[in-house]
């Protein structure tokens, strides 16, 4: 590959520092190729408040468009440049690599895709993988907060400032430093600040930066204080033809848009009954959750005591809190799938959907994907509520319905016909997809029962909850046939 192909910068190979630390357990020594002992100090105490015990290092970071390097990042001498040429080869232009981590020999590489972008981490030391594909998708958070939509003309466009945010958050590939806020302190794409000015703003940065609570400036001020908590959850199930369920569980966050004066504190509780350790047996009617991750301002030992998330917030949107819940999902829609075939040149459907929520809520945008054996020629749709459509090119009939109300339901008829063929051909029977919105409802139960800002000045601030549950691709129903008919 021609250099001209991609964009490079070339840090300087600088002597590695060896520190020892105590992580409690025993001591671990790890070289980092910092070039003073403040910078290896700042990166120990990172760990131990972030509780990492193992730190991946990344050798390159890469932005790959498919057909050219755009951003290529060398933070050590273990690889050449060639190395971008390798994952396009084995990963891109192979079809039959689905994995988002390939080893190749001692080389791994891990890619997210981002619209026409990959984003490739390769290293050849035995990394985290959680913690590298943590830092590839905060990466692209940071890029998307800069310059809104990540593609491949915005990469071109901000390729100056991309190489300064990689080399503030990455230091001789070890993470840094990704708090958002704190980067658009001093990584700004406005005009050059003053020297008196910039010596100042320098000082808060440091301060900001190596204090309790870097992820949130001080002076922060706004004419209408807010918070917006958003309680999101997708839905996932698999359900037998029987009506089995096989699998329901729910992966849910809570977002949150911070909008406040000062350096609140912001508490909000949880459910009474809420059962997070597995060892523990909760009621009938509890909420439990398998595992949670919290943003670092969570005080987690208030959590663990009272089930109340205290927290000094950053400023602006953050996600709070990630949850996952197996045990007592209460599913939003029921769906009751009948098929029959009539001889060998027609399928019966008949398919009626019930939303098993209360009658003040309704579920919007529902989208039935219901499939046909692959030599259907035509299909004859009935419907009393929304519209459905024959899709040929995908083998499917498309029923959309605008809204469900709590406890409605509604029923879709149909007759397939099918080409006659010497060879019978074998049907897969896909499954039912759905997807759906249902708001202010939660498939886990979880609520928030109260959410409360305590600021120095006493200020009066306005508070918002809001539930959202949906599902895209992930709630599918099987399908199996009747009996035949007319043989």
């Amino acid at each position: 590959m021609n250099s001209r192909d991609f964009i490079s910068v070339i840090r300087r190979v600088r002597s590695p520092v060896s520190v020892d630390h105590d992580f409690g357990k025993g001591t671990s020594k790890t070289t980092l190729g910092l070039v003073a002992d403040t910078f290896a100090r700042r990166f120990l105490s990172s760990i131990k408040k972030e509780r990492q015990v193992f730190v991946p290092r990344f050798i390159e970071i890469v932005i790959h468009s498919g057909e050219q390097v755009l951003i290529s990042r060398l933070y050590r001498t273990d690889f050449k440049r060639s190395i971008a040429d390798v994952f396009r080869i084995q990963v891109i232009s192979n079809s039959d690599v689905r994995s988002p981590i390939i080893t190749l020999g001692s080389t791994s590489f891990f890619h997210v895709r981002v619209n026409n972008l990959y984003v490739v981490a390769v290293t050849k030391t035995n990394a985290n993988a959680a913690l590298v594909f943590e830092y590839c998708y905060r990466l692209i958070s940071i890029a998307k907060s800069y310059f809104g939509k990540v593609d491949e003309e915005a990469v071109k466009n901000n390729f100056v400032l991309i190489y300064e945010l990689i080399d503030e958050i990455n230091d001789f590939g070890y993470p840094q430093n990704s708090e958002t806020d704190t980067l658009k302190s001093y990584i700004t794409t406005e005009s050059i600040m003053s020297s008196a000015y910039a010596a100042e703003e320098s000082s808060k940065i440091t301060t900001q930066a190596t204090g309790a609570t870097s992820w949130r400036r001080g002076e922060v001020k706004y004419k209408k204080n807010e918070a917006f908590v958003d309680v999101v959850e997708t839905v996932n199930l698999s359900m037998s033809a029987k009506g089995t369920i096989l699998r329901a569980d729910v992966d849910g966050h809570i977002q949150m848009r911070a909008y406040l004066s000062g350096t609140p504190e912001c508490k909000f509780g949880l459910n009474d009954k809420l059962v997070i350790d597995k060892n523990e047996r909760g009621a009938s009617d509890a909420v439990e959750l398998d595992d949670c991750r919290f943003h670092q301002c969570v005080r987690l030992n208030e959590f663990d005591a009272t089930r109340t998330i205290s927290f000094i917030p950053p400023d602006g949107e953050f996600e709070l809190m990630r949850y996952r819940c197996t045990s007592n999902v209460k599913l939003p829609l029921r769906i009751i799938p009948t098929v029959n075939e009539i001889g060998t040149t027609q399928v019966s459907y008949t398919v009626s959907v019930k939303g098993s929520f209360g009658a003040k809520l309704s579920a919007t945008n529902v989208v039935l994907k219901i499939p046909t054996p692959l030599n259907t020629t035509t299909v004859d749709c009935k419907v009393a509520s929304g519209k459905a459509k024959y899709v040929p090119a995908e083998n499917i009939v498309v029923w959309k319905i605008p809204r469900i109300q709590g406890g409605q339901e509604c029923t879709f008829t149909a007759t397939a016909d099918l080409t006659s063929t010497t060879v019978r051909q074998v049907w897969a029977r896909p499954p039912i997809d759905v997807d759906f919105q249902v708001l202010m409802f939660t498939a886990s139960g979880l609520i928030v029962r109260f959410l409360k800002v305590f600021e120095k000045n006493n200020y009066h601030s306005i508070k918002w909850v809001r539930y959202l549950t949906k599902a895209s691709g992930s709630y599918q129903i099987r399908v199996s046939l009747g009996c035949l008919i007319g043989f």
